[in-house]
């Protein structure tokens, strides 16, 4: 099994954090961050990735520091759990509508960081500040090290946007770390 456990302890966050590669989507997740639970629920369910995130941060503040941790945790995990990468698809994209409402995401497993966010999300989803959907994706990407192309085909309600782009970037990671051979997927033979 593909696992990892992560422990992040800072003056603004303290985070626990488990992921199963090879899981069911199986989830405990409590962020103290309402939306953000709902969107790794759907990440943990669409992916079929097990999640188990506990956090306590300074939300009194705003969301920011504990979205970002989360993600620099999550992330973490991840590039853990896969290891050398001996095996895995590594690429995949996915086209998801939510409603109204469609997100294309591509990623690339390939131990190189990156972060193209075409869109600027910006309001509230409830108490939720929606520009940081994108900081919690660059905070994964960079600390998983893959490329993440994220992309609203169709807008509308933030809410749905926000989870057509959770979705679709679950659905890509499934895709991504599938277990399709015994070989490094690099011409390198590294990633």
């Amino acid at each position: 099994m593909r696992k990892a456990e992560i422990s992040r302890s800072t003056r603004e966050t303290q985070i626990k954090l488990e992921l199963n590669l090879d899981g069911t989507g199986k989830r405990e997740i409590d962020t103290g961050v309402g939306f953000l639970n709902h969107m790794l629920e759907l990440l943990s369910v669409h992916s079929a990735i097990d999640l188990a995130i506990e956090c306590k941060g300074d939300t009194e503040v705003d969301f920011h520091h504990s979205v970002e941790d989360i993600g620099i945790c999550l992330g973490q995990a991840f590039k853990e759990a896969l290891g050398e990468k001996r095996g895995i698809a590594r690429f995949a994209d996915r086209v998801v509508p939510m409603d109204e409402c469609a997100a294309m995401v591509a990623v690339d497993i390939s131990g190189r960081p990156f972060l193209s966010f075409e869109e600027k999300l910006c309001g509230k989803i409830g108490e939720f500040d929606a520009e940081l959907v994108e900081e919690f994706l660059r905070a994964f990407s960079f600390n998983a090290g893959l490329n993440l192309y994220v992309k609203l085909l169709k807008g509308g309600n933030l809410h749905h946007e926000a989870e057509a782009i959770f979705k679709a970037l679950a659905k890509c990671l499934q895709d991504a770390v599938k277990i399709v051979s015994d070989t490094i997927p690099s011409s390198k033979g590294v990633l």
